[in-house]
């Protein structure tokens, strides 16, 4: 009995002296230095004791030591490393970071949510590769590429990990947490129309593949994309360019309040950009553009940050649209009534392929957006966040992508309109809590989002817009309300993450109403070997909606098919200078949805994809960058034969890559190429959409008041096809419609010039 006593004691001993130990906890805020904006995903290291963390959204951290005094290294893309002496004892330690040189050296692998590894990537390809538009920002995102298929102001066509996403409906769309995609829209499921951002106002982006977030819901099946805009500004600027085809922009963004302000934790600035051109086509493109947005945030207390930001967006353009290959040239591919390839002569009247076949084709859209946004530190590790968020929204387009198939006196001329209100709240409540050297992230969401359209039209018209006859016309109320809980537990080398969300959808199209519910299980695992090597697993399940319109007439379209996805991938820095992202990945869709350019939707039955993804990124030298983004994929019909069940424009292998260059005397620039290769056409993939390799260059030269910059698209002027499709379409004189791929022509070499004045 006397020896067990003892055991006993000395167990206790050991339990107490190891927890406390473990009770020694240090927590601190990282922020910029000139902005005082917390920065997230900043590396925090305690070499001596082997561990690290990152910081949150809020820039804070917290890591469990068996010591009172510890030397932590931060770092961060961009910014200088800093060590600092820290004890336990101090409640909170503020750590400021000061603009620095990109090193991946600095780059750690720490135990962190499982989107640490692509905002390290997203970080690093901000920081190098300047940006002066949306569509820039969208390619910077690994194997995303996207396509302008009806003139410059409709949404790019997206793909993206083995989809053609139409204009969003696999990819959930976001900036600082207001949608993007637009449920129910007249040209197609979560039409994703980004122009509204203002790349100069935009502060990070993350993103994530796969249907494995819980916080992220509808049209998050290949992924989700999500832009953060600044909530101060170090410097003013005003900039102009100019460029071939009459291409000019106008852009500014001014800080409203004095940097007295910014110490009291008030900023306020206001942006706004100008773009017009006539493109490459024959048909002047008249495109306008026109951005303002303005945000001011400001601490209220120690506890609560409001921020509150407004934009307005107008645009107008005239399209070329899309040309049949005939069109262009003779014996060219098509496809008989028998499903067999054949070759067809050149159109009666053949024109370049920069001409225009309708000339009538076009639009024009609008979009005002409010966002009110309160965070709260609870105290005792709990914050809470609260968004109101409200759009208005216009939409017209006049499309013809057949000519004369339908209708051979008048045409295919067709109208797509809407008018539309978006409300909506995203709210979180977050706890985090610590046993020792485990930590528990509990998160609780709701969010709400309510669409009403005012006659939405879908109609036949002739080409001086006059009405013929509705194809479909009515008003569309929708609902979608989600909640969701997630928990992901730190245990040493090992990060688990869980959670479900669950989501409601309420219908209604011309005052019938339908409803549905849907589940979606998430599961993350990640192991951490060292500061050099991590490997993860992903696995969950997503969904994307439907068309109110389809889902009330019960078209054979599922209202919320589900999307069951694994990610397999590690991060690894083989060298101190060089960081690899790779992943193996597998996506079964339970029903794709087929859109044609008119706006029909048809279900395309069940689907599978698999993969591999490949990101790596190279510091040569201190001043050139190396990248590299291989993606394949084989996307099929679940049900299909070996060799069969293609999905037309389904990208099978893409890639992009380039140098970086960033000197001290103020040169910096890039070198760039992105590559698609040939891939289906149709379903049997007897019509095939031809590849490309296009190369672009950037070049700046930098300093603290002004910048010179010039950048070219296309720099070897090479002909290639920016979108193409199968299209049963018919010209004037033909006397039947022809089976075959119509394309829009990618931008030849286009060069442009810029100046930017800082104060």
């Amino acid at each position: 009995m006397k020896f067990l006593l003892k055991v006993a004691f000395i167990g206790l001993t050991i339990l107490y002296t190891q927890l406390t130990y473990a009770q020694h906890i240090f927590k601190g805020k990282i922020v910029d230095e000139t902005t005082q904006q917390p920065i997230e995903y900043a590396g925090v290291k305690c070499s001596a004791w082997g561990k690290s963390t990152v910081t949150d959204r809020f820039g804070n951290f917290q890591l469990s030591l068996n010591t009172d005094t510890a030397t932590l290294s931060v770092s961060y893309m961009g910014y200088s490393v800093r060590q600092i002496r820290v004890t336990a004892s101090t409640k909170r330690t503020i750590i400021t970071l000061s603009h620095g040189p990109i090193s991946l050296a600095e780059v750690q692998i720490s135990p962190g949510l499982n989107n640490t590894s692509f905002h390290t990537l997203s970080t690093l390809d901000l920081n190098l590769r300047p940006v002066n538009s949306s569509q820039d920002l969208m390619r910077l995102v690994p194997g995303l590429f996207i396509a302008q298929h009806m003139g410059g102001g409709k949404a790019e066509q997206i793909f993206i990990r083995g989809f053609d996403a139409d204009h969003g409906t696999d990819l959930n769309v976001s900036v600082d947490g207001l949608p993007v995609n637009m449920v129910s829209h007249i040209h197609g499921q979560g039409y994703a129309d980004l122009h509204f951002l203002i790349p100069e106002t935009v502060s990070t982006f993350d993103f994530g593949k796969g249907p494995y977030y819980t916080d992220k819901g509808d049209l998050t099946t290949a992924g989700y994309l999500n832009y953060t805009t600044k909530d101060a500004l170090d410097k003013s600027m005003i900039s102009l360019e100019g460029g071939q085809f009459n291409s000019f922009r106008v852009a500014g963004v001014i800080d409203l309040l004095s940097s007295n302000a910014k110490q009291n934790g008030e900023n306020a600035y206001i942006a706004g950009e100008y773009n017009y051109t006539d493109g490459a086509f024959k048909l002047p493109e008249h495109y306008k553009r026109t951005n303002l947005f303005v945000k001011y945030t400001k601490q209220i207390g120690a506890n609560n940050k409001l921020s509150l930001s407004a934009s307005t967006f107008s645009t107008s353009w005239v399209a070329s649209g899309e040309i049949p290959e005939r069109a262009v040239a003779s014996n060219t591919i098509a496809v008989d009534d028998n499903g067999n390839t054949i070759r067809v002569p050149a159109a009666p009247v053949t024109i370049n392929r920069f001409g225009t076949i309708d000339s009538a084709q076009g639009g024009r859209s609008t979009r005002v957006n409010a966002i009110a946004k309160l965070t709260t530190d609870l105290k005792n590790n709990w914050t809470m966040e609260n968004q109101l968020y409200y759009t208005h929204y216009t939409f017209l387009l006049h499309v013809n992508s057949t000519f004369f198939a339908d209708d051979a006196i008048d045409g295919d001329e067709r109208q797509q309109h809407e008018a539309r209100d978006m409300y909506g709240y995203n709210g979180r409540l977050t706890k985090h809590s610590y046993w020792g050297n485990k930590a528990l992230t509990s998160v609780f969401g709701l969010s709400s989002r309510f669409d009403r359209t005012y006659g939405t039209e879908y109609s036949n018209v002739t080409e001086q817009y006059g009405f013929l006859d509705d194809i479909s016309k009515g008003d569309i109320k929708q609902n979608n309300t989600g909640v969701f809980v997630d928990e992901t537990l730190e245990s040493g080398k090992w990060l688990i993450n869980a959670g479900a969300r669950l989501d409601y959808f309420n219908f209604n199209f011309n005052d019938t109403t339908k409803t549905n519910v849907i589940v979606s299980p998430k599961v993350n695992v990640q192991y951490t070997v060292n500061s050099t090597i991590q490997f993860y697993l992903k696995a969950g399940k997503g969904f994307h909606s439907n068309n109110a319109i389809a889902v009330i007439g019960n078209n054979g379209l599922a209202t919320l098919p589900a999307a069951y996805g694994a990610d397999l991938g590690l991060n690894w820095k083989p060298v101190p200078h060089l960081y690899v992202n790779a992943a193996l990945w597998y996506l079964c869709l339970q029903q794709e949805f087929v859109y044609t350019d008119d706006g029909d939707i048809a279900p395309g039955g069940k689907t599978k994809r698999f993969g591999v993804d490949l990101s790596a990124r190279y510091q040569l030298t201190n001043w050139l960058f190396a990248d590299l983004n291989v993606n394949l994929a084989k996307p099929r019909l679940a049900d299909s034969l070996a060799g069969h069940g293609y999905l037309a424009l389904a990208p099978t292998f893409t890639s992009t890559g380039g140098l970086d260059f960033k000197l001290d005397n103020g040169i910096n620039g890039g070198l760039s190429y992105r590559y698609m290769h040939s891939r289906p056409g149709n379903n049997t993939n007897t019509l095939v959409a031809d590849g490309y390799y296009v190369t672009d260059l950037k070049v700046n030269y930098t300093q603290k008041r002004y910048e010179f910059g010039l950048s070219v698209e296309n720099l070897f002027n090479i002909k290639w096809n920016e979108f193409e499709a199968e299209e049963v379409s018919r010209l004037r004189g033909e006397a039947a419609p022809v089976d075959q791929m119509s394309f829009t022509p990618g931008t030849p070499f286009f060069a442009k010039l810029r100046v930017a004045l800082f104060f």
